[in-house]
C-alpha cells in the first residue's frame, strides 16, 4: 500500500529529473585568471568579454573571473586592460567547462580616449597622496617589526642547450642540462638559483637602528655566509612613499615623489568598490623620455589616500643596461582603520645582455610580511641588543633547516614548478660533469682554476713582455678552501728570457676569525716593481698591458726584494688596525738614478729600509662580499677615513734610513638623484727625513692608455716626487645628461677633476736631484687635470678625454697636455 502511495511522487520526481537533466547539461562554465606575462601577478579589474557580444565582466581584485552560461555567446574571449595589449583567447566550444590562464603582454598606459577637462583629477589625486604621506608612510612609526619571508629565483632563458651537444667535450653537459630544462609553453629555462630566507626585522626611527635576525636560509647548495646575509631584508627595502626608488645601482623618481608632477602625467581612469571600500585607479606615465622614471598604475584608498597596490614598470627604453623588462609590485593592507602596512612586494627583472631573443637571465624576488608590530616596547628591547646601528645576525643552524620546518614556516607554499627547480638544481650541482663545466667557465672569466686542494692562475699573468726582461713567463700556484679553512698560501715563479733572471713571490695568510676580522700575513717578494697597483686598476704585469702602453715614454724598471709581516684586527664598529713590519731592498735597473749614487757607509746598503707602519681605518657600516679568505668592499653609507703612521729604522738588517711618515685620507660615494652620483678621495701626507726618491712620495702616474681612476692619467711614473703633499680626486657620474635627447643610445655623461699640491725640502732636493735625473717637484704649485667623456658605449666601454691644465710650464715635462683613454666598465 505504501508503495502505491509513493509511486505518484516517484513518477513526478523522475519526470522532473528527466526534464532537468538535459537543461543542466547545457550549463557552460569558463573560469580563469588574467595575469601579467612578465610579473605573473593577477591583473585586477581587466575587462573579459565574449568577442562581438555584450556578454562580459571584470576580473576581481586578484585577477580571477568566472562565467556561467546556457550557451557560448561566441568562440573567443577578448581581454583588455589599460597598460596591456588586447588578448584574444579561442575557446573550445565542444567542452562544457573550461579553466584558462591568460597572460597579458605589456602595452602602454597612454592608450585610451583623452578628454580635456578644466580639472586634472589625476593631478589632484597625486596631491592628496603627497599630502597624506606623513600619515601613510610606514616609516612614520617610532618603531616596528615583522617576520619577513624572502624568495629569490634566477633562471637562464632562451639558451639552445642542444648546441652544447654539438661539441664533443661539452656533449655530456648538454645532455644533462637538456634533461633538466623547463620547456613548458614552448619556452626553455634553466633554473640556476633558488633561495629562501625567513628573518625577523626590527626598525627604530630615533635614534636610527636596524636589526635583522635570519632564522632560516635555504640556499640550495650555495654555502657562503656573506651571501646569506644579503638574502634578508636589510638591503632590499623599497618604500614607494620615498622620493626616489633604487633600481640596481640607479635611483628612479617615485610616482609618489614630492616633485612627481615635474616628471609624471597622472590620470584617474576608474573607481572600484572592494570590500566596502572605494579605490581610485591612478595611472602615471613619464612626461619626458630619457628621464629616470617609471610607468605604471596604483590603487588608492578613497578615505585615507593610502596606496593599496602599486605596479611599477621599466622597459628597455630605461637607461639601465641589458634590461628588457622590469616589474616592481607592492601591496599594502590595513592593520586597523587608519594604519596601512606593506604585506607583499615582488621584483621581476628580465635581463638580456645580447638581445631579446638571445640568452639572458630572469630574476624573481618575492617578499611577504607577517606578524607586524608597530610602536611596541618589544621592538626597543630587541634593538637594545645591537652593538652598532645596523646588525644582521645569522642564527646557528639557519642553513640546516629540514623540509618539515620549511613546509610549516614559509609564508606561501612552493609551486609545483618551484619544487621541481630545487630538485633540478640539486641534480646539476652534484653532477661531476656539470661541476667540471662550471669550473672551466670560472677559469676563463676569473683567471683561476681549482684542481683538488690547490688553485692555479690567473692565466692573464702567464705571458707578457717588456724591454728589460724580454719575453716573460709566470706561473702561480696557491691553496683553496679544500686545503684548509683558516690557512691560505700562494706562490709564483717568473722568468725573463731577456735578463735570464728568475723572480717570484711567496705568501702565507692565517684567518683565525672572520667576524670581526682578525688575520696574520707574511710574504717574501723578489721581482720587478710593475707599478703602484694599490692606486690603480691595471698593472703592467699582464698580457693586456702590451696593447695599451703609451708611446715614446721611457720605461722605468725597479727591482724589489721585500720581506713583510702584517697583523690585522677589526672591531664590530668598523674600526680596524693594521700593523705592518717591512724590510725592503730596492734596485733601479733602467731609466732611474742608479743605486750607487746613494752610497752609505757603516756596512749598510743604499735604498734599503726597515719600517714599522700602523694604519687606523674607520668605515662605519661597511659591507663586504666574502669568500673563504678574502673579501671585497661594497662600500659604506658614510665616509671612510684612514690614518697611517710609519717609522723607519736604520741599522736593522743593513737598513740605512731613519724617518717618519704620516698620511691621511677620506673617501666617500654619494648618490645625488636625480643628477647621478659623486665620489671623492681627499688625501695628504708628510715625510720627515732625508731619503732617496724610492722612499719618498711618488705621485701616481699612468703610462697606459687604459684609464686609471686613482692615478693622474696625464702624468708619467716617477715624474713628480714630494715629501709633503695633498690631493683630491673627484668624479661626478651625471647619468644620461645631454644624451637624454638620444635615449636609444643609452649613453652616459660624467666629468672628473684631480688636483695635487706638493713640495720637496732642500735636503731631499740636494740628495735626489743628481745628474741625469728625470724627477720634478711641484714646489707648492698646483697640478690639475680635468676630464669628461662618454660612458656606456655598447654597454661596457668608457672613453675619457683628459686635459692637463696645471702647471702650465715645467722644464723637464715631456708629457702631452691632452689624452684620450679607454676602459671597461660593466654596470647596470
Amino acid at each position: 500500500m505504501s508503495l502505491l502511495r509513493t509511486r505518484p511522487y516517484l513518477i513526478l520526481f523522475l519526470f522532473f529529473f528527466s526534464y532537468a537533466l538535459p537543461v543542466s547539461s547545457q550549463i557552460k562554465k569558463v573560469s580563469g585568471m588574467v595575469k601579467d606575462a612578465h610579473s605573473d601577478e593577477g591583473v585586477a579589474f581587466a575587462s573579459v568579454q565574449f568577442k562581438s557580444t555584450s556578454t562580459g565582466k571584470q576580473t576581481d581584485s586578484s585577477g580571477a573571473f568566472t562565467f556561467y552560461l546556457k550557451e557560448w555567446p561566441s568562440d573567443t574571449l577578448e581581454v583588455t586592460c589599460v597598460g596591456y595589449l588586447p588578448f584574444f583567447y579561442p575557446l573550445d566550444k565542444s567542452k562544457d567547462s573550461l579553466t584558462v590562464v591568460i597572460s597579458m603582454e605589456r602595452g602602454t598606459f597612454n592608450e585610451g580616449v583623452k578628454v580635456k577637462t578644466k580639472v586634472n583629477k589625476g593631478l589632484l589625486l597625486w596631491r592628496k597622496i603627497v599630502q597624506h604621506k606623513p600619515d601613510n608612510n610606514p616609516y612614520r612609526f617610532d618603531n616596528f617589526s615583522y617576520e619577513l619571508y624572502n624568495k629569490l629565483e634566477l633562471d637562464i632563458k632562451n639558451f639552445n642547450f642542444s648546441r652544447l651537444s654539438r661539441f664533443k667535450p661539452l656533449r655530456p653537459v648538454g645532455q644533462l642540462i637538456h634533461q633538466n630544462i623547463d620547456s613548458s609553453e614552448g619556452n626553455k629555462y634553466l633554473p640556476t638559483y633558488l633561495t629562501e630566507a625567513i628573518s625577523d626585522y626590527y626598525y627604530q626611527k630615533k635614534p636610527l637602528k636596524r636589526r635583522e635576525v635570519i632564522k632560516a636560509a635555504n640556499t640550495n647548495g650555495i654555502k657562503n655566509e656573506s651571501m646569506i646575509k644579503f638574502l634578508g631584508g636589510m638591503d632590499q627595502v623599497v618604500n614607494v612613499y620615498s622620493n626616489f626608488i633604487p633600481v640596481f645601482d640607479k635611483q628612479f623618481i617615485s610616482p609618489a615623489s614630492d616633485n612627481g608632477d615635474l616628471y609624471y602625467n597622472y590620470r584617474v581612469i576608474d573607481t572600484q568598490q572592494m570590500a566596502s571600500n572605494r579605490f581610485y585607479h591612478l595611472v602615471f606615465t613619464p612626461r619626458r623620455k630619457g628621464t629616470s622614471t617609471f610607468e605604471g598604475d596604483c590603487w588608492v584608498h578613497a578615505g585615507t589616500f593610502a596606496i593599496q597596490k602599486m605596479n611599477l614598470r621599466l622597459g628597455k627604453e630605461a637607461n639601465i643596461n641589458f634590461l628588457e623588462n622590469l616589474s616592481l609590485i607592492q601591496e599594502y593592507s590595513r592593520l586597523n582603520d587608519s594604519t596601512w602596512f606593506i604585506t607583499k612586494d615582488k621584483f621581476v627583472a628580465n635581463v638580456s645582455p645580447i638581445g631579446k631573443e638571445k640568452p639572458g637571465v630572469i630574476g624573481r624576488k618575492t617578499s611577504t610580511y607577517k606578524n607586524v608590530v608597530v610602536n611596541d616596547k618589544s621592538v626597543e628591547n630587541e634593538l637594545a641588543k645591537n652593538k652598532k646601528l645596523e646588525e644582521v645576525i645569522t642564527l646557528p643552524g639557519a642553513d640546516e633547516k629540514d623540509k618539515a620546518y620549511w613546509e610549516e614556516s614559509r609564508h606561501e607554499e612552493l609551486s609545483k614548478t618551484e619544487k621541481g627547480i630545487i630538485r633540478m638544481i640539486d641534480t646539476l650541482i652534484n653532477a661531476p660533469v656539470f661541476q667540471k663545466f662550471t669550473n672551466q667557465l670560472n677559469f676563463i672569466a676569473t683567471g683561476y682554476m681549482n684542481i683538488g686542494n690547490v688553485q692555479i692562475g690567473p692565466w692573464y699573468n702567464w705571458i707578457t713582455s717588456n724591454s728589460w726582461e724580454g719575453f716573460r713567463m709566470r706561473f702561480d700556484l696557491g691553496s683553496n678552501h679544500h686545503f684548509d679553512k683558516k690557512w691560505w698560501w700562494h706562490t709564483y715563479l717568473a722568468y725573463g728570457f731577456g735578463d735570464n733572471k728568475l723572480k717570484g713571490k711567496g705568501e702565507l695568510f692565517y684567518l683565525p676569525k672572520k667576524h670581526p676580522r682578525l688575520y696574520l700575513y707574511g710574504s717574501y717578494t723578489n721581482d720587478l716593481d710593475f707599478g703602484q697597483n694599490y692606486y690603480g686598476e691595471v698593472t703592467s704585469d699582464n698580457i693586456f698591458a702590451l696593447a695599451v702602453r703609451k708611446q715614446n715614454i721611457p720605461l722605468k724598471f725597479l727591482k724589489v726584494n721585500e720581506k713583510r709581516f702584517e697583523f690585522f684586527n677589526e672591531t664590530r664598529s668598523g674600526f680596524s688596525t693594521k700593523l705592518a713590519l717591512t724590510h725592503t731592498m730596492q734596485t733601479p735597473l733602467k731609466n732611474l738614478i742608479p743605486k750607487d749614487s746613494f752610497a752609505v757607509g757603516n756596512g749598510r746598503l743604499p735604498m734599503t729600509s726597515a719600517e714599522v707602519a700602523v694604519r687606523f681605518r674607520f668605515a662605519y657600516l661597511e659591507k663586504f662580499l666574502e669568500n673563504n679568505f678574502f673579501r671585497t668592499s661594497l662600500g659604506s653609507p658614510y665616509p671612510i677615513g684612514e690614518l697611517t703612521i710609519t717609522k723607519g729604522f736604520s741599522g736593522f738588517f743593513k737598513s740605512s734610513y731613519d724617518y717618519t711618515k704620516i698620511s691621511v685620507s677620506v673617501s666617500d660615494y654619494i648618490r645625488i638623484p636625480p643628477v647621478g652620483s659623486i665620489s671623492f678621495l681627499v688625501y695628504g701626507g708628510k715625510t720627515y727625513g732625508t731619503l732617496p726618491y724610492v722612499l719618498l712620495d711618488i705621485a701616481p702616474g699612468n703610462e697606459l692608455y687604459y684609464y686609471n681612476k686613482y692615478a693622474f692619467n696625464m702624468m708619467n711614473r716617477f715624474e713628480f716626487i714630494h715629501d709633503q703633499y695633498a690631493g683630491i680626486n673627484f668624479e661626478h657620474i651625471i647619468g644620461n645628461g645631454v644624451f637624454r635627447l638620444f635615449p636609444k643610445l643609452k649613453l652616459r655623461q660624467f666629468w672628473t677633476a684631480k688636483a695635487l699640491w706638493g713640495s720637496l725640502s732642500e735636503n731631499n732636493k740636494n740628495f735626489n736631484f743628481k745628474q741625469g735625473h728625470l724627477f720634478q717637484t711641484l714646489d707648492g704649485k698646483t697640478y690639475l687635470e680635468m676630464g669628461t667623456g662618454i660612458d656606456n658605449i655598447f654597454r661596457f666601454l668608457r672613453v675619457d678625454f683628459v686635459w692637463r691644465l696645471l702647471p702650465t710650464r715645467l722644464p723637464k715635462s715631456s708629457t702631452e697636455q691632452f689624452g684620450i683613454f679607454g676602459s671597461f666598465r660593466l654596470s647596470f
